[in-house]
């Protein structure tokens, strides 16, 4: 367990976010994490979707259970945190 800086780029958010998340989060936990600092403030929340993560410019999401730790992100990297339809 470790501390580990990721630079949060939140769909609907004009400010780039610094967010301390521990190696062993998950991508959902990222996202929430992320979320803290841009729903409520300048993005509205969306219920019925669930947010996902993806390295930034990348086309597919990472698996919402993968680990930061398994994830191979470098310190400050950016990550694009999108909302998606949950499915039904």
């Amino acid at each position: 367990m470790a501390l580990f800086p990721l630079t949060s780029n939140f769909e609907g958010d004009f400010v780039l976010q610094l967010v301390p998340v521990d190696t062993e989060n998950t991508m959902d936990e990222v996202a929430a994490a992320a979320a803290v600092h841009s729903v409520g403030r300048r993005v509205r929340a969306r219920p019925g979707c669930i947010l996902r993560v993806r390295k930034q410019g990348a086309e597919d999401f990472l698996p919402r259970t993968m680990k930061v730790a398994e994830a191979g992100f470098m310190p400050t990297e950016t990550v694009e945190i999108l909302w998606e339809a949950a499915p039904h």
